[in-house]
């Protein structure tokens, strides 16, 4: 997710030193399992729910010893997870059956978000209202977007620029013609900090609409999977927590990533919360899957020529962990704060 870079090497150090290490599913001295989470960014409010399993003890209550490591723009994590480098990492649907389709053995366990914050920005004189409206003008795009070429070929662009996108909004604030991708969660704070009156559009309206998802390894899953379990159970009941409360989990995070102002993570709490991103229209579908979007998500990218060769869908994700009586216990074993 698209924060600020400066004061964040040391995050990128620890990171590279942590995957050096490597992974064990033995258990330590302490009794506990010692296991490793790469997340996709820096740390941020969109992981908050996993910080606050950490920080509360959920995962050691699982018997687990979990480290999480951050991400960041150097690091492919779909990558890390399949090699078992990290037992367990983030990503998003359309990216784990990329990976599928290209014999990464990656499995999605669960969802983070229901739905994805990723969207475009634009200023809000803006004649781009609609994305079919994007025609004739230039948009900063992540290079090799998926989605972008899903509207490309939805709303048949003849005439749409791409640029490089930034990890900024200073391109934005310059020019009021500017057109960038961005998260709901994240640009909109800056831009608005800076005075400049804005809206947005969530490429999840399109019918592009990916799950961000937690994964492991097929190896790790067939070797491990009541260690699966554990983390999949104590990641759900911090989200539970974090959504209650986030003040504990957004406490470490501050001081973990200094970078990232008080207000921002309040914005960013807000919009996840307004944007029902976490858990979707029904609180009770935090973390599950539904089949048919898995399946509408594999086909899109069937059509877009993304995936090398059909395969079956449902080897890319299980719903063994986020439904039926896991889900109950995790409701039944976490009351509101």
């Amino acid at each position: 997710m698209s924060k600020r870079f400066s004061g964040y090497l040391f995050l990128v150090l620890l990171c590279a030193v942590a995957l050096l290490s490597g992974c064990s599913a033995k258990k330590a001295a302490n009794g506990l399992t010692p296991v490793k989470f790469l997340t996709d960014w820096y740390p941020q409010p969109e992981h908050g729910g996993f910080y606050d399993a950490l920080i509360k003890g959920y995962y050691k209550d699982e018997g687990l010893d979990v480290t999480i490591v951050p991400g960041g723009p150097y690091v492919v994590g779909e990558q890390q997870v399949a090699a078992n480098a990290v037992q367990f990492g983030m990503a998003s649907s359309d990216k784990v059956l990329e990976a599928v389709g290209n014999d990464e053995p990656l499995i999605a366990i669960g969802a983070t978000m229901q739905h994805d914050p990723q969207g475009i920005m634009v200023h809000a004189d803006s004649p781009v209202h609609t994305f079919a409206d994007l025609e004739g003008h230039t948009i900063a795009v992540r290079p090799g977007s998926t989605w972008f070429s899903y509207l490309e070929k939805r709303f048949k662009f003849n005439n749409v620029r791409t640029i490089p996108a930034t990890y900024s909004v200073s391109n934005f604030l310059q020019d009021p013609n500017y057109i960038q991708q961005i998260f709901v969660t994240s640009e909109p704070f800056f831009a608005r900090k800076s005075g400049a009156q804005i809206r947005t559009l969530l490429i999840s309206d399109t019918g592009y609409d990916p799950y961000r998802v937690f994964v492991t390894s097929a190896q790790f899953l067939k070797e491990h999977p009541e260690v699966v379990g554990k983390f999949v159970r104590a990641s759900l009941r911090g989200w539970r927590d974090y959504l209650n409360d986030p003040t504990a989990a957004n406490e470490t995070i501050s001081k973990l990533n200094p970078a990232m102002s008080r207000d921002q993570m309040a914005f960013t709490y807000q919009a996840l919360k307004d944007g029902k991103f976490i858990t979707g229209a029904d609180p009770g579908q935090l973390g599950q899957f539904d089949s048919a979007r898995w399946t509408t998500m594999y086909q899109q990218l069937l059509d877009l020529k993304i995936l090398p060769k059909p395969f079956d869908p449902t080897a890319a994700y299980t719903q063994a962990f986020v439904s039926g009586t896991a889900a109950r216990q995790i409701s039944v074993e976490t009351p509101n704060k």
